[in-house]
């Protein structure tokens, strides 16, 4: 296919997007996600107030902007690190998952919190943040799905029943076949763990005991390994 060629005012509203979005994180890292504002990023930016609006409407069009965007980023950082590892060291790929994730959380504190923290107030996310808000678990879901023909289990599997059955039914249905719903749903409350683990970190509740938690994560990441049966 010929390049794509973008006009000059394409490339200036790119430009200025990201300008936008850039003093925006700004402000979420100094004021937090329930004071952020429109105005004060058009006047950080040197700009009319009516003229932001053209980019994004409302402060939560802006809001969605920040999320996607954050939602891709740790996505596509746990996608690059499993991809990383052989394809059948299952274990490996779940271990680099983890780090992945935790690593850039910790680059991106403010990002995290907004994604995984406190909901904003007023704010409901939007049907487009589905698709980016899932690649984390994808992501996970495909390390299980590698090493599913090999997965030893430490501890049966409990059955599942009512409403969670057929929950789980649906996820296995549509993503992942060949895992198998007691796997599954191991494989979910792991990722549900992990999320724990790192927001413990970082809002500051293992100060005082198990911090730094390197040796703690890195322990509970075995742990969650060998519940799910990886070799």
């Amino acid at each position: 296919m010929p390049p794509v060629i973008r006009t000059a005012r394409e490339r200036a509203r790119e430009e200025l997007t990201l300008e936008i979005k850039k003093e925006a994180r700004r402000q979420l890292a100094e004021e937090g996600a329930q004071r952020l504002s429109l105005r004060a990023v058009a006047r950080e930016l040197g700009m009319a107030s009516s003229a932001l609006y053209r980019y994004f409407p409302s402060r939560d069009d802006l809001l969605t902007a920040l999320i996607v965007d954050a939602y891709n980023a740790v996505g596509e950082r746990a996608e690059q690190a499993v991809a990383a590892c052989p394809a059948d060291a299952t274990r490996d790929r779940w271990r680099a998952l983890c780090s992945s994730v935790r690593t850039w959380a910790k680059e991106h504190p403010h990002e995290y919190a907004l994604l995984y923290g406190t909901p904003v107030p007023g704010y409901a996310a939007p049907a487009e943040t589905v698709g980016p808000a899932a690649r984390v678990a994808l992501a996970l879901i495909s390390v299980l799905r590698s090493g599913a023909g090999e997965a030893r289990p430490t501890a049966p599997v409990r059955p599942l029943r009512g409403v969670l059955a057929e929950q789980i039914a649906a996820v296995v249905s549509a993503w992942a076949p060949e895992v198998g719903a007691g796997l599954l749903t191991r494989g979910l409350a792991a990722w549900a763990q992990l999320f724990g683990m790192i927001s413990f970190e970082l809002f500051g509740h293992l100060v005082g005991t198990l911090e730094p938690a390197d040796e703690f994560f890195a322990h509970t990441v075995e742990e969650m390994a060998d519940a799910l049966g990886m070799a």
